[in-house]
């Protein structure tokens, strides 16, 4: 078995029958989303046409929400598995984060002061930026300095009495989660659980049980509770001497990976990176995997990078190798769905070692690479 083929066709990223931002986010359970830009592109390549102003629009509407779960970090998870996600997860990262709260001085007072000053400030669907609460918490005596406002803020994410609101501009914005989703039944924490583990192994697997443990931040114990809950389902495959688990036909084999060279400008800690503990598989000692990655034919074969002006992006990939002219016609493809995602004019300069610099414009309007 290609281990590489089986995730990229299970994470979406060979083909997709998926169109939307929530079907993407569904599929994956949830998407690690602290730089939000990168995290878009992350569901647009893992959908047919999805673009950046449709996933704006979503998340402005509340079909995807952004906030703390898992690990110590934001994820784009769905309103209907946000309140579950979190009493499965929250009380392990509560405990990451303690020792940091400590060292800011955050106690159970400033924790209840603070709720107190959100539920007043937040009420009636008022939305407000992270500064507009310091200021909030200011005026009431509760700790407003940058971090222990963005500590305070992770804890009553945690706490489920806070999520994403929509931007406003540039900006985003707090709101009160049970004006943003409607209470629903409490769920049985196995359940939970048991739905995690499926939706990990669906769309991640292969996968280690150390792997799952890493995404999902359970502890062993749970992880192994849960994968024992999809037996006799699960099946286990050895791999280079390491035991990986995975649901059988967990993505149709039509969607495997083309003859032809697979390329992909996965942005910073994109699923197919970041949701693994062991990055053996995909990259090479060295690599720096907490960077935009080129990816070919499943593993990292370099990084890039964008700036933005005015209308316009330039893309630089830098492959650690020189690129036949296959390789070179896929990543051109690639900048053209990235021009499509963005809607705007994308120039790209890709210099491989010992070759010239190639440059390429796509167009919103899938004008061809010259």
């Amino acid at each position: 078995m290609d281990l590489l083929q089986a995730r990229m066709r299970n994470q979406k990223l060979a083909a997709s029958g998926l169109t939307t931002a929530p079907e993407v986010v569904g599929w994956l359970g949830a998407v690690q989303a602290q730089d939000y830009a990168a995290a878009k592109w992350g569901l647009g390549l893992r959908a047919t046409d999805l673009t950046e102003r449709v996933i704006d629009e979503a998340f402005d509407r509340g079909e995807i929400l952004r906030t703390h779960v898992m690990r110590p970090t934001w994820h784009f998870v769905l309103p209907g598995d946000i309140r579950w996600l979190l009493a499965l997860t929250a009380p392990q990262v509560h405990r990451i984060a303690a020792p940091r709260h400590r060292r800011l001085g955050l106690d159970a007072g400033t924790f209840r002061r603070s709720r107190r000053v959100l539920e007043r400030a937040l009420r009636d669907r008022t939305h407000l930026t992270r500064a507009e609460i310091a200021a909030a918490f200011a005026r009431s005596g509760v700790p407003a300095a940058p971090l222990q406002v963005s500590h305070i803020m992770l804890h009553h994410e945690l706490e489920a009495l806070v999520c994403s609101g929509p931007r406003r501009g540039a900006q985003f914005t707090y709101a009160l989660l049970e004006e943003r989703v409607p209470l629903v039944k409490t769920r049985a924490r196995d359940e939970s659980l048991a739905d995690l583990t499926r939706r990990y192994l669906q769309s991640h697997g292969p996968a280690t049980l150390q792997d799952f443990g890493w995404w999902s931040g359970l502890s062993m114990k749970d992880v192994r509770a849960g994968v024992a809950m999809m037996k006799p389902i699960v099946e286990e495959i050895m791999v280079d001497g390491l035991t990986y688990v995975r649901l059988p036909d967990a993505a149709p084999r039509s969607d495997g990976l083309r003859a032809d060279p697979s390329v992909l400008l996965l942005p910073v800690y994109d699923e197919y990176v970041i949701a693994y503990r062991d990055r053996t598989a995909i990259a090479h000692a060295g690599v720096d995997v907490f960077a935009n990655s080129m990816v070919v034919d499943g593993r990292i074969r370099g990084s890039w990078r964008r700036t933005l002006t005015r209308g316009s992006v330039v893309l630089e990939a830098a492959p650690d190798s020189r690129m036949d002219a296959s390789t070179r016609t896929a990543l051109e493809a690639q900048v053209e769905r990235y021009a499509q995602f963005t809607g705007l004019n994308v120039e790209c300069t890709s210099a491989s070692p010992g070759a010239k610099t190639r440059r390429a414009t796509a167009g919103s309007r899938s004008r061809r690479p010259r």
